[in-house]
């Protein structure tokens, strides 16, 4: 056979067994990519807006931000009471829909806040069904934790990661806001963080 015959058999096979690149395929699915893409940032961008304007709408919060976040096992003198965030200790308090009927370390919350709990305190003596409906809330929203807090100058504060907001009574409309709005809100240093397997016990 001929040098020239040989080279178009080879070209004959060469067309038979190549494979074709499904360039269509691929543009298709580039193309939903994205859209997913588009999508999900545009879901999350309206939810911290709209958590943003729900924070804006609650009366008497009190905000502070360029709170420190190094870890300490040492006690850590705070700002405020219950403390909004700063240093902490290593270990999180598990705020997984926690009920706690002891007072909690500081510095323990502190690091549960920086996962995005709210942590709902009141003043040992609040009216039984008050404790009982904030429980309720507790139990029925992750990264949450509640606990006593003998110092409280209020009968109930609610507290994310530098936002506060105390109150006299758990029936204000106030408690619903601030969990739509911080629980691993757009303030939270580290949002989704473990909530759980840390320190059990008050």
């Amino acid at each position: 056979m001929s040098k020239s015959a040989r080279n178009r058999n080879n070209r004959s096979k060469n067309a038979l067994t190549a494979r074709q690149v499904p360039w269509g395929g691929i543009a298709f699915f580039t193309v939903i990519g994205l859209v997913a893409v588009v999508a999900i940032g545009y879901a999350f961008l309206q939810s911290r807006s709209s958590a943003s304007a729900e924070s804006a709408s609650i009366s008497g919060l009190v905000k502070k931000d360029g709170l420190g976040r190094d870890h300490t096992t040492q006690a850590v003198k705070y700002a405020t009471s219950p403390p909004m965030g700063g240093d902490h200790d290593p270990v999180w308090q598990n705020c997984d829909a926690r009920v706690y009927d002891r007072p909690l370390r500081d510095e323990n919350a502190v690091h549960s806040l920086e996962h995005g709990a709210v942590w709902i305190t009141y003043r040992p003596g609040l009216p039984a069904d008050q404790l009982a409906r904030l429980k309720t809330k507790v139990s029925s929203t992750d990264y949450t934790l509640m606990s006593p807090y003998p110092a409280l100058d209020a009968p109930i504060a609610l507290t994310a990661w530098g936002r506060q907001v105390k109150l006299q009574n758990a029936a204000d409309e106030r408690v619903d806001a601030f969990l739509r709005a911080f629980v691993k809100g757009p303030q939270t240093p580290e949002p989704g963080a473990s909530c759980g397997g840390a320190k059990d016990a008050p």
